[in-house]
């Protein structure tokens, strides 16, 4: 019985361990002005294959970046698509969860 909790409180603890591993991204963008400009950054780093979701706020003009679990996204990875989808990064903020 003691080695069955001791192997369950493991597997618990491993599986807390895995989960903690997303990050958010936040991206402050300039030019980004309209939903049509929203969408396409939206679907450009949907594409990306560490990307879990992207919200947008056009207000803000903030983009706020969800990577997978276990994943990472560098901040020049992040400039160059935006970049490329016609915008310029002003500023990116990190926050581990």
């Amino acid at each position: 019985m003691k080695k069955w909790l001791i192997v369950s409180g493991f597997v618990v603890m491993s599986l807390f361990a895995q989960v903690a591993h997303a990050d958010q991204i936040s991206v402050a963008v300039k030019g980004m002005v309209c939903s049509f400009c929203a969408q396409g950054i939206k679907k450009t780093l949907l594409r990306k294959e560490g990307v879990e979701s992207v919200e947008v706020d056009l207000d803000k003009k903030i983009v706020t970046i969800t990577t997978r679990q276990g994943a990472s996204m560098p901040d020049s990875e992040v400039k160059e698509s935006i970049v490329d989808a016609g915008y310029e990064v002003l500023s990116i903020d990190r926050k581990g969860s």
